[in-house]
């Protein structure tokens, strides 16, 4: 028989929000996946201590979710905005809900917290192929973003390069658990690879079941680092469903522009959309360099490389 903690953990532990149960002296009994994935902490750096101290703002009074003393202003229906910060440095953003546990008789033996990036409020994914697609503020602001990347590139600035990755197994896992399923993937893919991102990098959503970052690096080899960095930050996003455990992989096309080759934006995309589906094909799990006319330092095709 399965025990009834056990089968608790495993339900909140699917949640696409962070989840920390804290018990009567305020230290963690309970951090589940989302919460490691939005925090940087790992379950086994913060259980059996107290909450830390970047992510304090997540107990402030201001989240609580139960009458408050007088005087002091209530949350907001569904949560408060609070500044946390990343075990990585950065500030994060996020809506948070705490709640008081209590026993039959009425007395406080813990509390439990819910919380989720503030960005992600504004994150629309797509929904199933067909559907009435709602427009997408982030898909616009990555077109602005990668035009003006081009355009300063061709006049002299900074090198750049663009990566393209796509969730391998985003159809399988449609079909057999639903779109619900896949948007909370999805998010969590997202959370993953935004824990390797550089400051002056962005990304978005790229299609139903795809990103694209908009990278820094100098030369294609440094590009193609990056990107099994990140292949293999996506490995450890397994993601829980009602019980079901999906191993999650990505597949990544990297193309890293190149002034004597003089090529398009568009024709830059093309070539790092050709080598994620060449990755795809190789079986995914792996990144896989563009080799085109035009595109630096990749005159070798067979550029493919899966990580260890």
């Amino acid at each position: 028989m399965i025990d009834r903690t056990e089968l608790l953990e495993a339900a909140l532990d699917t949640r696409p929000d962070g989840i920390a149960l804290l018990d009567s002296n305020e230290e963690v009994v309970f951090w589940n996946r989302a919460a490691e994935a939005i925090t940087g902490y790992s379950g086994m750096e913060v259980l059996a201590r107290p909450i830390p101290a970047s992510l304090g703002p997540l107990l402030l009074d201001s989240v609580l979710q139960e009458p408050l003393p007088s005087g002091t202003a209530p949350a907001a229906p569904g949560g408060a905005l609070v500044h946390t910060t990343h075990k990585l440095g950065h500030g994060v953003p996020a809506i948070a809900r705490r709640v008081v546990l209590r026993n039959g008789l009425g007395e406080p033996i813990g509390m439990a917290v819910a919380f989720h990036p503030a960005e992600s409020l504004d994150a629309l994914p797509y929904g199933e192929p067909g559907d009435e697609r709602p427009e997408n503020e982030n898909l616009t602001d990555m077109e602005e973003r990668l035009q003006l990347e081009f355009d300063d590139f061709s006049h002299g600035g900074p090198p750049f390069g663009v990566l393209w990755i796509s969730v391998d197994q985003e159809e399988e896992l449609r079909k057999t658990h639903g779109v619900s399923a896949c948007r909370a993937m999805l998010e969590k893919v997202r959370r993953a690879l935004a824990q390797a991102l550089r400051p002056t990098e962005q990304m978005g959503r790229w299609g139903d079941a795809e990103f694209l970052i908009v990278a820094h690096e100098r030369t294609a080899p440094m590009l193609m680092a990056h990107a099994q960095k990140l292949v293999g930050m996506a490995r450890v996003a397994d993601f829980h469903w009602w019980g079901d455990r999906v191993s999650v992989t990505v597949s990544i096309g990297a193309a890293q522009a190149s002034r004597p080759g003089g090529e398009s934006l568009q024709l830059l995309l093309e070539y790092a959309r050709q080598a994620m589906e060449t990755a795809v094909r190789a079986g995914g799990n792996r990144a896989t360099a563009a080799a085109g006319p035009g595109v630096a330092a990749n005159a070798v095709e067979d550029l493919a490389c899966s990580p260890s």
